[in-house]
């Protein structure tokens, strides 16, 4: 096997960690074999996301039932038929964007008694092909979500890639801010350096660290 990812994996950590001690690393893991994972496991790490529930379930499931450590973040669009198993599987949902899927979550949440951490995707640069919620519509779903008890603890976007990345992070930055929400779940493996800049705590890195040759 092929272990170059495990180099490229330890040189963003190392990076970010120069950066600062409080920005988490999401190493995205959609479309990889658990072999490869098991290894970045045994380095320490915790944090992994997968945007496909089915898959997620196949990879996931036996080793979770073995491992209470590892935190497992949701970070593709939701499906409302998969949100009972995003809540017995999943920590963290980086994509809550309207109110009809946050009153799923609130039920499911109270069957199983276990509360996620929830960020609320906005689509930062009003993309008709992007999920998330229009910057417009954010103050009543915030406020729905507290109504509610869902812990919402952030926002997240993912900006244009042909656009001004750093005008969109700034953007969410002073969202985040004004409704007094301290984390940021933005930056992907092209531009998690101008998100970090930009005030990211949690950045979604999978090519740069699975696809980058040495």
């Amino acid at each position: 096997m092929n272990l170059n990812f495990l180099h490229n994996f330890r040189i963003i950590k190392k990076e970010i960690k120069d950066y600062s001690n409080k920005i988490n690393l999401i190493v995205v893991t959609k479309n990889q074999k658990f072999e490869r994972i098991n290894y970045l496991i045994t380095e320490g790490h915790k944090d992994f996301g997968e945007n496909k529930v089915q898959e997620a379930k196949l990879k996931w499931v036996n080793f979770l039932n073995q491992s209470a450590d590892i935190k497992l973040h949701f970070i593709g669009r939701i499906q409302s038929n998969k949100i009972h198993d995003l809540v017995h599987m999943f920590e963290f949902i980086h994509s809550l964007d309207c109110i009809k899927k946050a009153k799923l979550f609130a039920l499911e949440e109270l069957k199983i008694s276990k509360k996620l951490k929830y960020f609320i995707q906005v689509n930062i640069a009003k993309e008709i092909q992007k999920s998330g919620i229009q910057e417009e519509n954010l103050d009543e779903l915030i406020k729905f979500c507290k109504d509610i008890n869902l812990n919402v603890i952030g926002l997240m976007c993912i900006p244009p890639i042909d656009g001004n990345t750093s005008f969109f992070f700034k953007k969410l930055k002073h969202l985040s801010s004004k409704y007094s929400l301290s984390e940021l779940s933005m930056g992907m493996s092209n531009d998690y350096k101008d998100a970090i800049s930009n005030g990211a705590t949690y950045i979604r890195i999978g090519s740069a660290i699975f696809n980058k040759e040495n």
